[in-house]
């Protein structure tokens, strides 16, 4: 590559204007300017060419890029100005190309760093003082208000604590925290505020490891070589026979410098990103943003897909998928008053019940008289009669004649328990439901070569077993922290290129780690779609299939343009070798050359 991205396309104007005002020089009779014309404004890219080498060799690198300044260099030595001036261009051009590749849809990862607090509320002599994070010191007393994400491990020191863990530990379902329970930094209070004992300093917490996992694995992922490069070493041998031999048969130097300028591996520098950002233009019109030319060539090669749970198998919240009702009230009736008294409520699964009852066209009341216990249960009037909604144990203890039965336990699910006027009236079972037409993806992708797909995930074993019944999974691993998903990630590499497809903060180092991260970016974290290579604009997980497949067709569009390539410059130095060629048609059959891989290159 050229020195820098804000190089190229300057060196591209330079050698253009050169070969323009030379050719105008030619025109006006001034045939003395041009070859000035076209060696001063092929010197430029020269030297940003040898300047790269030079740094790509000590790399232990070697491309054919090396190709390209022996042509020049020779090429201005015997004269051949004009031919020099042009395998510029054409070498300038290519490279601002790939870098337009490369640099598409790339950027930092400013949504991640942006979650992280800054600073926190602590107590200190009665009072509550704003202190920046690294002023924390463990046995602090903080206090979380709703909405704040937690900005150290703590535990929790008074009230409840209704908490959203999605983000590090793929539960959908909120968590209720009660004094002493530990509490993971980068958890989002979705309840009412309550106080936190700092356990550790934020450098040290849970939410900092995570971001340290992902900048280590981004480090430890060993960049993909251009795939022009892999025939460096034996086009470049071959090129050098051809033309050592003939200067040593024909006695004349510019055939060798013929045969240097034929053998300029434009094509291959030009055909390769073409491929790969026409592969990128027909991804994003199928909402997959693929993050340049080195993601799009590793997926076409995945053979292993490990996936996370929640967000990504699943829809990634609570919704309702039944009904169970033990008295004379009808399922839709006890839905109604369950989330007519639920509007009063802020907790998130009286949330999720007030809008699948909305989604169900059900006619809500005003509820009056409400009376709500946080993180139990909220009781009130609706229409006249008196509803309790709420756990189990919280509903029938309100109960004159209280039931003994237990709710029964349904993994990865939450049961809410509903009474109406003194009898228990039903149950409403809420559950993060598995994606329609998973199973038809999950055949989809073993069609496209992926041999073995893994779940991961941070829940109980037996909800990720409940999740997977019935799918075509080789592998489920379950209760596992952001570090055990890397290793998830690592371990399956010995069965090929991995993708890890995943939504969450959690799912971060995973992606960042995987040969392709596949981030759901339509809801899911912003710090997942940072970090991965392929990010999902539309929130449907059969996405992966397509993208496979354009990556695929994109990678043998860009090989053919390859053999195509060495095929048809080995022939053009054969014929410059022999004589028939000179510099300068060598370099214009060059140009046909690169008119027939670009158009093939193109192909949809």
């Amino acid at each position: 590559m050229l020195s820098g991205s804000a190089l190229r396309p300057l060196l591209v104007a330079l050698s253009a204007t050169g070969l323009l005002l030379g050719l105008a020089a030619q025109v006006l009779g001034r045939t003395e300017w041009s070859a000035w014309l076209w060696t001063a404004f092929t010197l430029p890219v020269l030297s940003a060419l040898l300047v790269e080498i030079v740094v790509t060799l000590r790399r232990g690198d070697v491309g054919l890029d090396i190709i390209a300044a022996i042509s020049m260099i020779a090429a201005l030595a015997f004269g051949e100005q004009l031919a020099a001036n042009v395998v510029a261009l054409m070498y300038a051009g290519g490279q601002y190309l790939e870098g337009f590749a490369e640099r598409r849809a790339r950027r930092e990862m400013t949504a991640l760093l942006s979650r992280v607090p800054r600073t926190a509320l602590r107590h200190r002599s009665d009072k509550l003082e704003e202190v920046p994070l690294d002023a924390i010191a463990p046995g602090d007393r903080l206090m979380i208000r709703r909405g704040d994400v937690i900005p150290v491990d703590g535990s929790v020191a008074q009230g409840l604590a209704v908490l959203d863990q999605s983000a590090l530990t793929g539960e959908s379902a909120p968590v209720q925290l009660r004094p002493g329970d530990a509490v993971m930094s980068g958890s989002s209070n979705v309840g009412e505020a309550f106080d936190l004992v700092a356990s550790r300093r934020a450098a040290e917490s849970t939410y900092s490891g995570i971001l340290r996992l992902v900048e280590a694995a981004q480090r430890s992922k060993a960049p993909m070589s251009r795939l022009a490069d892999r025939f460096a070493m034996v086009f470049l041998v071959v090129t050098i026979v051809i033309a050592g031999a003939a200067f040593l048969w024909g006695g004349d130097p510019r055939r060798a410098v013929a045969v240097l300028v034929v053998a300029t591996p434009c094509p291959l520098i030009l055909a390769v990103p073409v491929a790969i950002v026409s592969g990128l233009s027909r991804a994003a019109a199928h909402g997959i943003l693929i993050k340049g030319g080195k993601a799009l060539e590793a997926m076409a090669q995945v053979r292993a897909l490990v996936i996370d749970k929640t967000g990504t198998l699943t829809h990634g919240r609570p919704r309702l998928v039944s009904t169970q009702v033990f008295a004379d009230v009808d399922a839709d009736e006890t839905l109604r008053l369950a989330a007519s008294l639920d509007q009063a409520s802020k907790h998130i699964v009286a949330q999720t019940i007030v809008e699948d009852a909305r989604e169900r066209g059900l006619r809500l009341a005003t509820p009056a008289a409400v009376t709500e216990t946080p993180g139990e249960g909220i009781e009130g009037q609706v229409d006249g009669r008196r509803v309790i909604v709420g756990g189990h144990r919280f509903v029938t203890s309100r109960l004159k004649a209280a039931d003994a039965a237990r709710a029964p336990h349904v993994p990865g699910a939450v049961t809410v328990t509903v009474a109406i006027d003194g009898r228990l009236s039903g149950r409403l079972l809420l559950a993060d439901e598995l994606r329609d037409g998973t199973e038809a993806l999950l055949q989809n992708l073993r069609r496209l070569g992926v041999e073995r797909v893994v779940l991961a995930t941070g829940d109980r074993r037996d909800v990720a077993d409940a999740v997977t019944a019935g799918l075509s999974i080789d592998a489920v691993r379950s209760e596992l922290t952001p570090d055990q998903k890397v290793l998830v990630v690592l371990s399956e590499r010995k069965n090929g290129p991995v993708m890890m497809a995943g939504d969450g903060v959690n799912d971060a180092p995973a992606l960042a780690a995987a040969d392709v991260g596949l981030a759901m970016g339509a809801r899911g974290a912003a710090a997942s779609a940072e970090v991965a290579d392929v990010v999902l604009l539309v929130d449907q997980l059969d996405r992966i299939a397509p993208a496979i497949a354009i990556a695929r067709r994109a990678r043998t569009i860009a090989l053919q343009s390859v053999y195509a390539g060495i095929g048809l410059s080995i022939a053009g130095m054969i014929a410059a070798g022999l004589g028939y060629i000179t510099p300068v048609q060598g370099a214009v059959l060059q140009e046909v050359i690169d008119v027939a891989v670009i158009v093939n290159a193109l192909r949809r």
